[in-house]
């Protein structure tokens, strides 16, 4: 039988400043789960703070579901290109497998499509490139560590 949780109506909105560092909290949360030791965690911590500002200026979108907050993207449009970067997509370590990331996903998608973009892109915690694999991105090479030096993480693309 199905929990609650995952049975009560997901809604994705957009975030509220006042948000920022329950979200940053939440992304910590995520990255966490992997297992990562303490020094790991403290060095990403400020490549995965979301400032209040971001929060009122970029497509930040967080999904709820009842009064908890189950996860949240960021989607950086670059209309010019006609390119997006996914620069980040968490779901809180409670609502894992419940259909939260791909509640996410297909919302950011169309979101991307309203702003005009025909190309996605995001550098992948190796951990979650089944996930993203699964939304049908694809490893196109690596790329630079924003929080952990000589680290390379997965490069990823997918074609609207």
């Amino acid at each position: 039988m199905a929990s609650r949780a995952s049975q009560a109506i997901r809604v994705v909105r957009r975030a509220r400043p006042a948000e920022a560092a329950a979200l940053s909290e939440l992304a910590m949360r995520s990255k966490a789960v992997w297992g990562y030791n303490a020094a790991f965690m403290d060095a990403c911590r400020k490549e995965l703070t979301v400032p209040a500002d971001a929060v009122r200026c970029n497509e930040i979108w967080l999904c709820e579901i009842g009064r908890n907050s189950a996860g949240f993207y960021e989607l950086m449009p670059d209309v010019d290109s006609g390119h997006g970067e996914v620069r980040m997509c968490f779901v809180d370590p409670n609502f894992l497998r419940r259909g939260v990331g791909r509640t996410m996903w297909r919302h950011m998608e169309e979101r991307a499509r309203l702003c005009g973009l025909s190309r996605l892109g995001l550098d992948a915690d190796p951990n979650a490139v089944p996930f993203y694999s699964a939304m049908g991105m694809a490893v196109t090479g690596e790329a630079p560590s924003g929080s952990i030096p000589g680290r390379m993480l997965p490069r990823m693309e997918k074609t609207l």
